[in-house]
């Protein structure tokens, strides 16, 4: 009997220390730079003091040190010095640019949220402004720093101006770090905790005036609090408008013309080494909604069979729906993802599809993947006469129904040609279709179908990209290798911008990109239609 009151004793200092120990590492969990992978997207407060209007607006809702720990915590043993380097010099970079310096300003009090907004003096017109807000994580880190902020740029005899607007005190002056060119700054605490700091005392006084009316902020829109609701997760919110999309996201101008694409609401989370961009897309009410690529529910099959059917290598991998009937407002776009000259063969396949497509590219050549009768070849063969192609069917070994196009041209060598051979031609291959039952295959050579037809080795790296988009109905499912990756993002303005303000070249780490675009299933609050895109960034 004396037994059971210690062993009661036992199991209650055991139970004691296990819950000791789950709490401390739920602690750890909770301070854990991995959080960001689950971290919830919440409206930031600073959305408040930006305009509706404002071309470009990114909110971290993190503080400036959890994305250096998070690439140190995701990166490869031998890979984690360069990958720390390459986000710290992407932070300081940017804060340098506004004349701000990161670690001997910044870093011993910025709280979980810093906004940055792009403003424009005339409406539609280019940003020509910006807003800078910064939250502290105490009640004295903001004010300390304004104090120490002006002291030195007063010391360095920058002409201050203090005054007060709508009842908040403003300073203004010109600043800069040691050795740049000093630019406007304008200064403002909100409530002990926000700091804005904006490109001149216009745009200051424009960002006060806006969080005083719902109707013209952005932390009250409709629009913006419904995709934020929807989705869901993020570290980093980003919205753009028309003026912005083009300049700064590289799209066509068929995106920004008027009555086109009206913003772009999108968050960005990490997840493993990846960085996923999730987002709405809306576009303007006098769009038709047959632009917004509607799916039939009878390619989704199609679609997923051409998947688990291809068997070939591949550096760049899009499954597209309906290619024929791509409005011209996605038409760029389509362009961009197959790369094929006008008039040649795969482009007069796409033109003519009805179904879902397979686009593949390897080092040997294209290939096209179709439903066998999308589309029939004999309706191709009047428009690729017209180009010069020539259809014939060719037998080839355990392969009856090998159909090639070929274009008859005059044999070229470095040498003169004899007369006889001036009178002979020479037939070039610029591609073949193969079926095997209910699909088909087109390639740029015979090599490229019989490695369709014979290999058993997938490209799974492709593969899983696509299956990780998670957008099995999407009109388009897009993943391309490192190689491919890098050359696109580095033609890109923003890109080079980036890798600018980083100090040295991001591409060298980009391990792969894949895009996925679909149709909304419900319209935003104020009319219009909108549209899912999802992107994902590989890195290590």
């Amino acid at each position: 009997m004396k037994a059971r009151p210690f062993l009661a004793v036992v199991l209650a200092v055991a139970l004691l220390l296990l819950s000791l120990a789950a709490g401390g590492w739920w602690l750890v969990l909770q301070r854990s730079p991995l959080q960001l992978q689950h971290q919830a997207l919440v409206p930031p407060q600073a959305a408040r003091f930006v305009p509706r209007q404002a071309a470009l607006s990114l909110y971290l809702l993190t503080d400036g040190k959890q994305p250096v720990g998070y690439a140190r915590a995701v990166a490869p043993t031998r890979e984690r010095r360069a990958a720390v380097a390459a986000v710290a010099g992407l932070r300081d970079g940017a804060f340098a640019a506004a004349g701000l310096d990161y670690p001997g300003e910044l870093a011993p009090w910025l709280g979980r949220e810093l906004g940055l907004a792009l403003l424009a003096s005339e409406p539609g017109a280019a940003p020509d402004g910006w807003l800078l807000s910064l939250r502290s994580r105490d009640a004295d880190g903001a004010r300390r720093f304004l104090q120490r902020f002006w002291q030195t740029r007063s010391l360095a005899g920058t002409d201050l101006q203090i005054s007060s607007y709508r009842g908040m005190g403003l300073i203004s002056g010109r600043g800069a770090l040691v050795g740049t060119t000093p630019v406007p700054i304008a200064t403002a605490l909100i409530n002990d905790d926000l700091v804005l700091i904006a490109s001149g005392r216009g745009v200051l006084e424009q960002a006060l005036d806006v969080s005083q009316i719902d109707e013209l902020n952005q932390a009250a829109s409709p629009r913006f609090r419904q995709a934020v609701q929807r989705l869901g997760q993020g570290a980093a919110l980003l919205t753009a408008r028309p003026e912005a999309l083009g300049s700064w996201l590289g799209l066509p101008p068929a995106f920004t013309a008027p009555g086109a694409v009206q913003e772009l609401v999108a968050s960005l989370r990490p997840d493993g080494r990846s960085l996923v961009l999730d987002g709405w897309l809306q576009v303007g009410p006098d769009v038709e909604p047959k632009a917004l690529l509607p799916v039939p529910a009878a390619g989704a099959a199609t679609g997923a069979a051409l998947l688990e059917a291809l068997q070939a290598p591949s550096d760049s991998l899009a499954l597209v729906q309906q290619p024929a009937a791509w409005p011209a407002l996605w038409q760029p776009l389509l362009a961009a993802v197959l790369q094929v000259p006008e008039g040649s063969l795969p482009a007069q396949v796409a033109a003519a599809d009805a179904g879902p497509l397979l686009w593949s590219q390897s080092r040997q050549g294209w290939l096209l993947g179709t439903a066998a009768d999308q589309p029939d070849p004999a309706v191709l063969d009047g428009a690729l006469a017209a180009e010069g192609l020539i259809a014939a069917p060719l037998p080839v070994e355990g392969d009856t129904s090998v159909r090639v196009w070929t274009r008859l041209e005059a044999p070229q060598g470095g040498r003169r040609a004899t007369r006889a051979e001036s009178d002979q031609l020479q037939a070039s291959l610029a591609g073949a279709r193969s079926s095997q039952g209910r699909l088909a295959w087109w390639g740029q050579t015979l090599a490229v179908l019989q490695e369709q037809r014979d290999s058993r080795q997938p490209p799974r790296l492709r593969l899983e990209q696509v299956a990780a988009l998670d957008l099995p109905q999407a009109p388009l499912q897009w993943a391309m290798g490192g190689e491919r990756a890098r050359s696109l993002l580095q033609r890109w303005s923003t890109w080079q911008l980036l890798s600018g303000l980083a100090g040295h070249p991001l591409a060298p780490g980009v391990q792969g990109l894949s895009l996925g675009l679909a149709a909304a299933p419900d319209a935003p609050p104020d009319g219009g239609a909108g549209v899912h895109l999802k992107a994902r960034l590989g890195f290590g």
